[in-house]
């Protein structure tokens, strides 16, 4: 499957998002009452908004990007590469303005690839950008696209083949495929923790970068291509 699709027009993303405040008693009185309806029917019996809001960084008008991790592939050599970058900080606006200009420079027939991500990771991008005041780049835009014109990738969404009741976590899809795991230090519960606590975003963007990889070798995959070798992949530093 996928035989049409061109390597070298497809841009594999993750992102790792955090809630706005580090705990939910540092969230403005008008928020934590949002927080307690937005979340009503979400939280389990008997547990609390504040004891909810560890898991913050999963709705965009509570949380914030911390991280932007893409993967673009290349065929300069006889061997397929991968060259992996992160945009990553505490000031999220920089972050996202960071992958904005990189998507400026990419064509609008550029195809966006991530796991789940036209659950979580394409929206999360628009609204946060919307809240930030940034313009949304064409190959996220979707408003008054046919549904052929959207050029979005998602992985998970394949592997459903039309069973929209299913779900399938990127280290489940890795473990079928015989995909090293990338949750070998963290996985996305523990980001909160380990950004709020630990201060530690080199952490959380290997981790994002992990994740970028996992699934440009899942895409491969589904393209019945042998798997990307760790030798064939190059982390660009900031």
């Amino acid at each position: 499957m996928l035989e049409n699709i061109d390597l070298q027009q497809v841009l594999v993303l993750d992102i790792e998002t955090v809630p706005q405040y580090p705990s939910f008693d540092e969230l403005p009185a008008d928020f934590q009452q949002l927080w307690e309806q937005k979340t009503k029917f979400q939280r389990k019996d008997g547990e609390t908004p504040a004891e909810f809001y560890a898991r913050g960084g999963i709705l965009a008008e509570f949380g914030k990007i911390i991280c932007i991790s893409v993967g673009i592939f290349s065929t300069k050599t006889k061997d397929l590469s991968l060259r992996v970058k992160s945009f990553y900080g505490d000031e999220e606006k920089e972050v996202l303005q960071s992958f904005i200009a990189l998507l400026n420079t990419q064509a609008d027939t550029l195809i966006l690839c991530a796991h789940n991500g036209k659950e979580f990771d394409f929206p999360y991008l628009c609204r946060r950008m919307l809240i930030n005041g940034l313009p949304i780049p064409s190959q996220l835009n979707l408003y008054g696209k046919k549904p052929w014109e959207i050029m979005h990738l998602d992985t998970m969404d394949l592997w459903k083949f039309g069973d929209f009741k299913n779900y399938t976590s990127l280290k489940l899809l890795a473990a079928v495929f015989n995909i090293p795991s990338p949750k070998d230090d963290i996985d996305g519960s523990m980001v909160n923790e380990v950004y709020w606590k630990e201060n530690d975003l080199e952490r959380i963007r290997t981790y994002c970068e992990k994740d970028v990889i996992t699934t440009a070798r899942i895409l491969l995959r589904f393209k019945s291509l042998p798997m990307l070798s760790d030798e064939h992949i190059t982390i660009v530093k900031q």
